[in-house]
């Protein structure tokens, strides 16, 4: 009996789980910003009730980006934006802009004012890593707080600004020989150039296959589209792998093509 009762508390320690290592604050700086997409996981105000009028596209999270001196909100009903700076470990942001899409859903026209209120009220804005990957929050002085997690741009992930292109999609995609996959139905696109001031120049190129996705765009077919893309090279591509990677950046025409 004596030697039971010496063993469980032995046993009752090794079956309780390791502490989970505590989040380490990082810093809050241009770079750090600019090296994620920062993706809305929760909100809560000050009584610790969930802020549902942020949650207006469930699985399209409000989505700030910092890049240049300027933050961008996307997936929100319109595109807004405006120059940033940190301060005193506040983020102040000027007056923003923002584009004029008309929404049918009132609530997606609302989330405009919800995200754009919260953040013109220059909230406080903390970093922190877990092994999990980064965390931004943001704290308003009514006491609104906003979660963010980070997903790494494709700069982080590629090392480097790629290469940016404009690429016309076809509206139909064609059937081409691919050495892995049978009847692989290929996106057909061709480089389009423009000015600074937004104009198509010269002459569009080639048709050809694009043997791969261009990540983040997903085709509709019947809808012609040109794209602004980032091109990147991967380095010591295995040899069944594309040696680059296009990842969409802005869709910059669209146009529904009768058959």
């Amino acid at each position: 009996m004596k030697y039971a009762l010496l063993l469980l508390p032995i046993l009752a320690a090794c079956s309780t789980p390791a502490p989970k290592p505590a989040a380490i604050a990082a810093p809050v700086d241009s770079a750090t910003l600019s090296a994620y997409h920062w993706l809305l996981h929760d909100a809560n105000d000050a009584k610790g009730a969930r802020i549902d009028a942020l949650f207006a596209r469930p699985k399209l999270p409000l989505q700030l980006d910092f890049r240049g001196g300027r933050l961008g909100v996307s997936n929100a009903c319109n595109r807004l934006g405006g120059g940033y700076r940190i301060d005193n470990g506040r983020l102040e942001v000027a007056r923003m802009a923002q584009t004029l899409m008309a929404c049918a859903d009132p609530a997606l026209t609302k989330l405009d004012d919800e995200i754009g209120r919260r953040l013109q009220a220059k909230p406080r804005i903390d970093i922190r890593t877990a092994s999990d990957g980064f965390r931004l929050r943001l704290v308003t002085d009514s006491g609104d707080t906003l979660d963010f997690v980070g997903e790494p741009t494709a700069e982080t992930r590629y090392g480097g600004e790629g290469e940016t292109l404009f690429l016309e999609v076809d509206a139909q995609t064609q059937p081409c020989s691919h050495p892995l996959i049978p009847n692989k139905l290929c996106l057909r696109v061709r480089e389009r150039r423009y000015d600074a001031n937004g104009l198509a120049v010269g002459t569009p190129g080639e048709w050809q296959s694009l043997y791969q996705d261009i990540e983040g765009y997903t085709h509709e077919a019947g809808t012609r589209n040109v794209l602004r893309v980032k091109r990147f090279a991967i380095k010591n591509a295995p040899a069944d792998a594309p040696s680059q990677i296009y990842v969409l950046d802005m869709v910059v025409e669209s146009e529904i093509v009768k058959p």
